[in-house]
């Protein structure tokens, strides 16, 4: 683990992680982790920068980040504004800490474990440790 990275605290406002995470959810951030396909992400939205974003990081593209919500009737992800630029992305959201804290960012071993688990009956099992993908798999 490197000494100095910065954690932070967010506030979810809206409905388009509604699977995962509500309106009124707060999450712990680590600032400058890693993305990888699957994470939940806090980032700068592309066209309006002074607004923060959370949303799932589906796949690297060329010029960033494709991100998507993980509610279905929500459609201001990246099939509105395309890839995020590596510079807009901030951290990585680790944890719901309210109302209710669970664990959003399991580590490598253990996701690829979830992951098979989301394609057999324990579904819930992924879906408790954040591990989901997007509602619409077509990218």
């Amino acid at each position: 683990m490197r000494y100095g990275t910065a954690f932070g605290i967010a506030d979810i406002a809206g409905p388009s992680m509604r699977r995962l995470l509500s309106d009124g959810d707060r999450v712990l951030v680590r600032y400058g982790a890693p993305l990888r396909p699957g994470a939940i992400a806090l980032f700068r939205h592309p066209l309006r920068q002074d607004l923060l974003v959370v949303k799932r990081a589906a796949e690297r593209r060329p010029g960033g980040w494709w991100m998507l919500s993980d509610n279905p009737l929500v459609r201001t992800d990246s099939r509105e504004y395309g890839p995020v630029p590596d510079e807009l992305v901030l951290g990585r959201v680790l944890l719901r800490l309210a109302p209710r804290p669970s664990w959003l960012a399991p580590g490598r071993r253990l996701e690829r474990l979830l992951e098979r688990l989301l394609r057999g009956r324990a579904r819930w099992v992924a879906e408790r440790f954040g591990v989901s993908v997007p509602f619409d798999d077509t990218l």
